[in-house]
């Protein structure tokens, strides 16, 4: 039997979704003697999901040259639209719109309102991005009519897409989730093509995420797996999927299989997948900032933020957790001050925590009847425990013990309902203060050994140390001077060597020095003295 030539070889690989080998074979097929439109077409498409940008680009721009050439300008249309996609995305707002305005150009010539409605899909993007979202429901809207009259599925699932973010955007929460619900049974059904298919579900996911549903996160998170373990050779949305289910991750109380989802994250970045710029490092920076490791989070939020995308709440509540309340405040306001509605919901129980860590309770209760008011567009479980432990924290600061016991309470509950043990501990410690403030010890001693137990498990190290501080504890043992050195340099990330050398002592003299500040502490790790040296003001 003969070898398929490089042209068939590549198609075949298309077929199949080896993408690694699709580009090798198409590529290879392309400087032998050229592709025609609907090969560059397949070429554009393996070289986006492999991360390779500029080149998907490039192959894109001659399909639209050759369709041309071709005279098949509803190809020629489609294509551009999708180029016109694919640029706003990236925030190459012009060259979106000029290649936009091309797509327009060509579907007037072929007259099918199937093609109109389908080059009119990057615009609205654009319009909504620069904060049109009522244009862009109405005109979201518009096409989705179309699609549904024609039965065109695919445009069905990417026009439900736009709309449900112009209607979160409106703060209609619930309705665009509902939207999202019919995209993903589209998606889910194999009727949109692998662009669309990972574009559509990772942004069905982090709207999920941020609007506290676990239930439609968590089975959108499920067949994305599916789907990208399918492709082995998948690196866009790679990293963006493993960036999104340490989120996941995080909120379950996986913090172990969270760790290994952050690492393979920032992998994905690494390979290509330029979509998870800000997620990957951004849940890198959650992880650590959980577990106390202070100095790689802000590092982590750093590299988010170069992404373009604030990373709030978490260096905020970084801030919080390192004593720089301050300047925590400052950035919570300006994240709220710059954020739409949806945003907004999503930052507000942090600026709770910190209205009331900084004292300012009117801030706080104004925050806090925000967020509850925010509930008109959706509830679920875990939001409404949300507010009630932002609640039970503004009650436990204005004296209304009795209040705050209750919400606190209730808030536990409803996080452990949800699935969410983490929450769930610290509204039992919050629930264990006030106990102890109103002289109930052994009540209080009961709900701080729950939450303690949850907190050691996960290696919560700032929350347990809140926790103590909040029941008037303190860690046993005195360091000594040359004890406090030792803990600030290993707060830097500093090795035992590059502290002995620093100290002008031996390594075996460090490591002695560090079992006793271990010991002491009664800590286990590098992180969690770390956050004991924050937590004390010892840096």
């Amino acid at each position: 039997m003969t070898a398929p030539s490089a042209l068939e070889a590549g198609r075949i690989a298309a077929r199949e979704r080896r993408w690694a080998d699709a580009v090798e074979q198409l590529a290879r097929a392309d400087a032998a003697g050229g592709l025609a439109a609907s090969d560059l077409e397949l070429l554009a498409t393996a070289a986006i999901l492999r991360g390779d940008r500029a080149s998907a680009v490039d192959a894109g721009e001659r399909a639209y040259a050759a369709y041309l050439v071709d005279s098949d300008d509803r190809s020629a249309a489609r294509w551009a639209a999708w180029l016109a996609l694919e640029l706003v995305e990236v925030g190459e707002f012009s060259a979106s719109l000029s290649w936009s305005s091309r797509a327009m150009r060509v579907a007037e010539t072929v007259g099918d309102p199937l093609v109109s409605a389908t080059v009119r899909i990057g615009p609205s993007v654009a319009r909504l991005a620069s904060g049109d979202a009522a244009e862009a429901r109405r005109t979201g809207e518009e096409i989705l009519r179309v699609a549904e009259r024609h039965g065109d599925r695919e445009l069905i699932a990417s026009a439900s897409l736009m709309l449900g973010k112009a209607l979160i955007a409106l703060g209609a929460v619930e309705d665009a989730l509902r939207v999202y619900d019919r995209a993903m049974a589209v998606v889910v059904g194999e009727d949109t093509g692998p662009f669309q298919t990972g574009d559509i579900t990772c942004a069905a996911i982090a709207d999920a995420l941020m609007a506290s549903d676990l239930r439609r996160a968590s089975a959108w998170m499920d067949f994305l797996d599916r789907w990208c373990r399918a492709q082995p050779s998948l690196i866009s949305f790679g990293g963006q999927r493993h960036a999104l289910r340490a989120q996941v991750q995080l909120v379950r109380g996986d913090w172990a299989e969270a760790a290994a989802s952050v690492e393979a994250a920032m992998a994905g970045l690494r390979a290509g997948d330029f979509r998870a710029a800000h997620g990957a490092p951004y849940s890198a920076g959650e992880l650590q900032r959980l577990r106390g490791a202070f100095h790689a989070a802000a590092e982590s939020y750093r590299r988010a933020a170069e992404s373009g995308w604030d990373p709030q709440p978490g260096r905020a509540l970084l801030l919080l957790a390192g004593g720089r309340t301050d300047q925590a405040q400052a950035e919570i306001r300006r994240a709220l001050a710059g954020g739409d509605p949806f945003t907004r919901r999503y930052v507000l129980p942090a600026a709770v925590e910190i209205e009331v860590a900084a004292g300012d309770l009117d801030a706080a209760r104004r925050a806090l009847e925000e967020l509850r008011a925010s509930g008109d567009a959706m509830r679920t479980p875990l939001f409404d425990a949300v507010v009630a432990f932002a609640d039970a924290r503004v009650r436990s600061a204005t004296g209304d013990g009795a209040a705050a016991l209750a919400r606190s309470r209730e808030a536990a509950d409803g996080f452990a309902e949800a699935g969410a043990p983490y929450d769930a501990a610290r509204a039992r410690v919050l629930a264990a203060s006030v106990l102890a403030e109103a002289g109930d010890r052994d009540a209080a001693e009961t709900e701080f050994r729950a939450a303690r137990e949850v907190l050691l498990a996960l290696g919560a190290e700032p929350a347990l140390a809140e926790a103590t501080r909040l029941l008037g504890e303190r860690r046993r043992g005195a360091l000594t001077e040359r004890e406090v050195e030792v803990l600030r340099l290993v707060s830097t990330g500093l090795t035992n060597r590059g502290i002995a050398e620093r100290l002008t002592l031996s390594e075996k003299t460090v490591a002695r020095h560090l079992s006793n500040i271990f010991g002491k502490l009664g800590v286990a790790s590098r992180a969690a003295a770390t956050a004991y040296a924050y937590e004390h003001g010892l840096v």
